[in-house]
């Protein structure tokens, strides 16, 4: 089973992660988890240029040109062995995260970017994307805040200097493209809690292995 979490920074993605591949594991299932940009050996080079606040002057469509580099070199990699091996595999972002940030927040057509998403997976979709959503205003600061308690600012904080309204355009985006998609995408609500986060992604998936997927 292939599972891509999404959302704007600051949702809490690592957390719920960490927390479903206990709660997988303990019901006997071997989990990979992985990311993007970075989830492979060349993705992780990637991952340097792409979110370092020192590349502000990346070009759009540079960017997004590295982010599907990123994807396809995972895909073959990482992701399809894992799954080929029986593995669940748990991913922090996946092709969604191009249509919200290159589509809806840079103003690129996002139809030509999922044709674009495509070709890059080879034909790998998720299984299940768990959406979580948030207050931008909120996701932000929590994000801010992470970086620079962990010395990323610089590193990592690309995307953290975007403006209130790209932001707001790439939640607006992910909603959109949520309910485009409702059998994969699911939005959950990531205000709360932790513990609470978890539990209602929790019933989400088992509810989706106890179908067979």
């Amino acid at each position: 089973m292939f599972i891509t979490f999404e959302g704007i920074e600051g949702t809490g993605k690592s957390t719920q992660i960490a927390l479903l591949k206990e709660r997988l594991e303990a019901l006997g299932k071997r989990v990979l988890v992985t990311l993007e940009p970075g989830g492979s050996r060349i993705g992780a080079e990637l991952r340097r240029v792409l979110l370092s606040l020192e590349n502000r002057d990346l070009a759009p469509q540079a960017e997004l040109f590295l982010y599907l580099a990123d994807r396809s070199q995972h895909v073959s990699q990482v992701i399809r062995p894992a799954l080929e091996a029986g593995m669940v595999v748990l991913s922090d972002r996946f092709a969604d995260s191009t249509v919200a940030y290159q589509a809806y927040g840079r103003g690129m057509d996002p139809e030509m970017l999922h044709e674009l998403n495509t070709i890059a997976v080879g034909g790998l979709w998720p299984d299940m994307t768990l959406l979580l959503d948030i207050d931008p205003e909120l996701g932000l600061r929590r994000a801010t805040e992470r970086n620079s308690r962990e010395g990323k600012t610089v590193a990592e904080g690309r995307f953290e200097a975007e403006s209130m309204a790209f932001h707001q355009r790439v939640r607006q985006g992910y909603l959109a493209w949520a309910a485009r998609f409702p059998e994969r995408m699911r939005v959950v609500e990531a205000s709360g809690t932790p513990e609470d986060i978890a539990s209602s992604i929790s019933a989400l998936v088992e509810s989706r292995l106890h179908a067979g997927v």
